[in-house]
C-alpha cells in the first residue's frame, strides 16, 4: 500500500494535516490520551517508590531500581498478553479497556495498602507494569487509525507525545503534593489519566482486521 503511493497524487507524512481538519485532530488526540496512563503508572508510581513506601508505611527499605526493574518486568509480560489477548478476542478496544480497568485496580490496592513488605511492594509493581503493559496494542490502535498516507507519522509521533505528557503529569503531581500529600496527589492524579483515557477510547473506531487500504484526504 505504501509503495503505490508513489503513483499517488497525495500529500505524504505531512504532520500539519493532522491539525488541518477537527475530526482528524479528534482521532489523534483520543491516541495519544489512551496511552498516558502507561506513563502515569512508570512516571510517578514507580519512580517515585521510595518516598510513596514510606508514606504507606511499607516495611522495609524499596529500592527504586528493584521497583523499576519490577514494573519493566510486568511491563514486558503484559505487552506480549496483550497482543495475544486483542487476537483471542477479536478486539483492540476492549483488550485496552481491560487493561486499563486492571490498571485502575492496581492503583487503588497500590495507594490503599499500608503496612505490607518491601516483597509485596515489588510483586504490586510487578502488577502495576503488568496492568500498563498495553503498549504495543496502543501503538496498533493509533496506527490503524490513519491512512496509509499519515500512518507512519502518526506511528511515530503518538508515542513521543505520551512520553511528553511526563512533563505535565509531573508538575502537577509535585504542585499537589505540597498540599494533598505523595499519596491523595498519585491517586488524585492517576484517576484523572484514566478517566481521559477511558473517555477517548470510548469514541474511538475498533480496528481490528480493518482494511487499511485508505488515504487522509487534505
Amino acid at each position: 500500500m505504501f509503495k503505490q503511493l508513489a503513483h499517488q497524487n497525495v500529500t505524504k507524512g505531512n504532520f500539519l494535516m493532522l491539525f488541518t481538519s477537527r475530526a482528524r485532530f479528534v482521532r489523534y488526540l483520543r491516541s495519544i490520551l489512551i496511552g498516558v496512563p502507561i506513563w502515569y503508572v512508570v512516571a510517578i508510581l514507580v519512580a517515585s517508590s521510595p518516598e510513596l513506601s514510606k508514606s504507606l508505611g511499607v516495611v522495609g527499605a524499596v529500592n527504586p531500581g528493584h521497583a523499576i526493574a519490577s514494573c519493566y518486568l510486568g511491563l514486558a509480560i503484559g505487552d506480549l498478553g496483550s497482543g495475544f489477548i486483542s487476537q483471542w478476542i477479536a478486539s483492540r478496544k476492549k483488550t485496552v479497556l481491560l487493561f486499563q480497568g486492571f490498571t485502575l485496580v492496581m492503583v487503588l490496592i497500590t495507594l490503599l495498602s499500608h503496612g505490607v513488605s518491601a516483597q509485596t511492594y515489588y510483586l504490586m509493581c510487578v502488577a502495576l507494569g503488568f496492568s500498563a503493559g498495553y503498549w504495543a496494542v496502543f501503538v496498533t490502535i493509533a496506527s490503524e487509525q490513519f491512512g496509509t498516507n499519515l500512518r507512519a507519522t502518526v506511528t511515530v509521533t503518538v508515542p513521543n507525545f505520551v512520553r511528553g505528557a511526563v512533563v505535565p503529569i509531573t508538575t502537577s503531581f509535585l504542585a499537589l503534593k505540597a498540599h494533598w500529600g505523595i499519596v491523595n496527589s498519585a491517586l488524585f492524579i492517576g484517576l484523572c489519566c484514566l478517566a481521559l483515557a477511558a473517555l477517548s477510547l470510548w469514541g474511538m473506531e475498533e480496528t481490528h482486521a480493518k482494511d487499511l487500504d485508505f488515504l487522509e484526504v487534505e
